[in-house]
């Protein structure tokens, strides 16, 4: 092991999330200072209009272990986790979504788990979201899953954790956290799916809609299909 090499990288993306960056960041090191690890936190503000900006610088200054990015314009969760997987050191990298519902701590009970296969993805359980949200991700979840075999029945839960190796089988499109599963997968990555907690929002309103979870990544789950059948095989 590189001695110089964070053991866990956790990417973290925010776009107007001021009042949840405070709580999330200190769940999140309450949550891994008992496992004893060598962390990095890479917090990418998204181009936030709203007081995020200020608030990570904040979080940033009483815990070293915290690396900011700022991007000047909104470019998309997709554009700050590839950002975050170019950019993080560690072994591990996990991913956590800026709004918080997913709580910290199943990040830290899943580390345990991490050599039971290359990619742990989280599946939410009794999902705290709205019914139109839930129907949507069903649909999505469903149609993705037929196509794709990926073999993981909720690829929207952000909670992830992933050998730093796996993040060469991702591919750079709008809707990247939609497929990271079936990149892996494709890749030859074992992927297994663990039900993890899932919380209402504290704070803020969600930033995805119809385009954003339907009708985008079904249009880049077409040309998935023909990427996939054209990849060589790790």
């Amino acid at each position: 092991m590189n001695p110089d090499r964070p053991e866990l990288s956790v990417i973290i993306p925010f776009y107007n999330e001021a009042p949840n960056v405070a709580p999330l960041l200190s769940e999140l090191r309450e949550a891994l200072e008992p496992l004893g690890l060598v962390v990095e936190i890479l917090l990418i503000n998204d181009g936030s209009s709203d007081g995020t900006a200020a608030a990570l610088a904040e979080a940033a200054a009483v815990w070293p272990a915290i690396r900011v990015e700022h991007f000047p314009r909104n470019r998309g969760q997709a554009a700050a986790l590839w950002w975050g997987f170019q950019n993080a050191r560690g072994t591990w990298f996990a991913m956590l979504d800026g709004d918080g519902q997913n709580p910290p701590a199943e990040l830290a009970r899943l580390w345990p788990e991490r050599h039971t296969a290359d990619m742990l993805a989280g599946a939410r359980s009794q999902r705290r979201d709205s019914r139109l949200r839930r129907a949507m991700s069903r649909i999505a979840n469903a149609t993705r899953r037929s196509l794709l075999r990926d073999g993981v029945s909720d690829t929207g839960c952000s909670l992830k954790l992933f050998r730093r190796e796996v993040a060469a089988s991702f591919f750079p499109i709008r809707t990247l956290y939609s497929f990271l599963p079936a990149f892996a997968v494709a890749g030859g990555w074992t992927v297994r799916e663990i039900p993890v907690q899932h919380r209402a929002r504290q704070a803020g309103v969600s930033h995805y809609g119809l385009r954003a979870m339907a009708i985008l990544p079904l249009l880049d789950l077409l040309a998935l299909i023909w990427l996939r059948r054209r990849q060589i095989r790790r």
